[in-house]
């Protein structure tokens, strides 16, 4: 049976999976002002997650749930994340990427998730959850810069070089299919929204296909068939990726259960 747990983890894990996800160009980044900013992106990104988390934490009145709980020592089943945000960043179609960091799949992906979450948290900061439309508001603030960066960035390499607009394309043909996933309607989205506490994001389709479709056509690119398999990441059926991510995320706090940090 769903619970308003359960909303909010999935808001948390997507927030903490997609922010571990840019986490990983620290260092690697094309050039220095985008390590930096993938760096401050997944800050606010795991900041979100943290908030989410403490107030699961708060939710469930059990003495024993924490933020470190909640993030180190639950298992890939346990997650709630959107299968999108726990995609490696090449294009797992095209066996020619094996190995490789393509900027446009993390660029795109960005894209595509705040754009959908720029309305979301909106919607949310009127919530009849008083903590959760406290979070809304500051994550909003947030994943608006977010969607500027990458919008700004799906322009540059769409409208760019004959290889950037290559790889824009097939970052978009390959993750697009996986937004399905935004518009599948779960039992704890539904059972949130009957509450007023939670939104129903179907809502936002329209919308968020305009802002999509718009920016797309300026980048000199084509919006590509998003159909096929329904991922079911926030159900807790992932794909092979996320155990990976899970485990070098987790791994030190596992090491040491009982440390203090």
């Amino acid at each position: 049976m769903a619970s308003y747990q359960d909303y909010l983890l999935h808001l948390a894990d997507n927030a903490l999976i997609l922010g571990q996800r840019n986490a990983e160009w620290c260092g690697h980044g094309p050039i220095l002002e985008e390590d930096l900013a993938l760096a401050n992106n997944s800050l606010d990104l795991i900041g979100q997650a943290r908030l989410l988390y403490q107030h699961v934490a708060t939710v469930r009145k059990d003495g024993k749930s924490s933020e470190d709980l909640l993030a180190y020592f639950r298992d890939v089943q346990d997650f709630k994340n959107y299968t999108l945000l726990e995609l490696p960043h090449r294009n797992a179609a095209l066996p020619t990427s094996t190995g490789d960091r393509d900027y446009a799949i993390t660029i795109g992906r960005n894209f595509l998730y705040s754009a959908l979450m720029v309305q979301a948290w909106a919607a949310l900061a009127a919530s009849t959850d008083a903590q959760l439309a406290a979070i809304a508001s500051k994550s909003l603030k947030e994943v608006q810069y977010h969607l500027r960066h990458a919008h700004d960035w799906v322009l540059r390499l769409g409208d760019g070089t004959d290889e950037s607009h290559r790889r824009m394309q097939a970052a978009f043909d390959y993750l697009l299919p996986f937004t399905q996933e935004f518009w599948t309607a779960s039992a704890m989205e539904t059972a949130a929204v009957k509450t007023g506490a939670g939104i129903d994001v179907t809502a936002f389709k329209a919308e968020w296909d305009a802002v999509v479709s718009a920016t797309l056509q300026a980048a000199t690119l084509k919006v590509s068939a998003s159909t096929g398999f329904i991922t079911t990441g926030k159900h807790g059926v992932h794909s092979e990726h996320l155990g990976f991510v899970l485990a070098e995320m987790q791994s030190l706090a596992r090491a040491h259960p009982e440390a203090v940090w």
